[in-house]
């Protein structure tokens, strides 16, 4: 019982530090990629599992790249905020590979910076509000270009644009954020502006980015072929055509999309209305759209 009680106590000390929860959560997923490595998945939603990401998406980038040849382990993410929630943080700890992270947050940074995986691991983070104009001079003054393992794009707005206008680097796997409320058929996005601002844009906070037909279209102008989304559809995950592997196969928009359940709009003073899915969608019909 004595020794029962300290292990509960050396538990509750790490619940409580922030810390040694982040260390908890990466044994935790440690243990789950080694149980989800060599077994019979039929759907990505199987192979999901969540330590840093805001759903299952840490266990489908690590399916991925145990899938696909990474010859060079470089990530970089946007849309970071304080990193604690990310895309990319379980590849940084778990893997060891090297990163950038951008954040327009100046705050958020200073967060970054002073937590134990800035200095632990090759980590460069920095304030920056992405757009289309600035993002390959971005990655110029960081010394990234050329064949690197993954991006993602969870940037709430201008998601689409920036990638169309990404030609400095050429990841292998691309993670980018997709709007399920403008369905499988559709191919939009927001029209471009370079201050776009969610919460400014309108009150329900769900008019941004692009639906998931117009990121395959812009996938494959690009060389990519759409994989799978997630299971809480919002996410669509693309490798590089010259990197699929024979086992890994190509999915249709029809196969791939998810409609998420989620419920995030908001009323007109900021709360949250709890609507479902078809009224989201009649909230964005009047909205401004371009055909991509």
């Amino acid at each position: 019982m004595k020794f029962l009680n300290t292990i509960r106590r050396a538990l509750q000390r790490l619940l409580i530090d922030e810390e040694g929860n982040a260390r908890l959560r990466e044994a935790l997923g440690r243990i789950e990629s080694r149980q989800l490595r060599d077994a019979k998945a039929d759907t990505p939603a199987e192979r999901e599992f969540r330590v840093f990401s805001q759903w299952g998406e840490d266990g489908i980038i690590d399916w991925l790249i145990s899938a696909i040849q990474i010859d060079r382990e470089l990530f970089i993410e946007f849309g970071v905020e304080d990193y604690s929630e990310a895309n990319t943080r379980f590849l940084l700890v778990h893997r060891n590979w090297s990163g950038l992270i951008l954040d327009s947050d100046e705050g958020n940074i200073r967060k970054i910076k002073a937590r134990n995986p800035y200095w632990q691991h090759d980590l460069k983070a920095a304030a920056a509000f992405v757009t289309r104009e600035n993002i390959n001079e971005l990655l110029r003054r960081h010394g990234i270009e050329g064949d690197i393992g993954l991006l993602s794009i969870d940037i709430d707005g201008n998601d689409y644009w920036v990638w169309q206008a990404i030609n400095r680097v050429s990841p292998r796997i691309v993670v980018v954020e997709y709007n399920s409320r403008l369905g499988p058929d559709r191919s939009v996005s927001i029209p471009y502006r370079a201050d776009f601002n969610r919460a400014q844009a309108h009150h329900s906070m769900i008019y941004y980015g692009a639906s998931l037909r117009a990121l395959w279209k812009l996938g494959r102008q690009k060389g990519y072929e759409l994989i799978c989304c997630n299971s809480a559809g919002n996410n669509a995950f693309f490798v590089r055509t010259d990197v699929i592997p024979k086992n890994l196969r190509p999915a249709t928009v029809e196969e791939a999309f998810v409609r998420g359940k989620f419920r995030e709009s908001r009323d007109k003073h900021g709360r949250l209305s709890y609507v479902g899915s078809d009224m989201e969608e009649q909230a964005l019909v009047a909205l401004q759209w371009v055909e991509v």
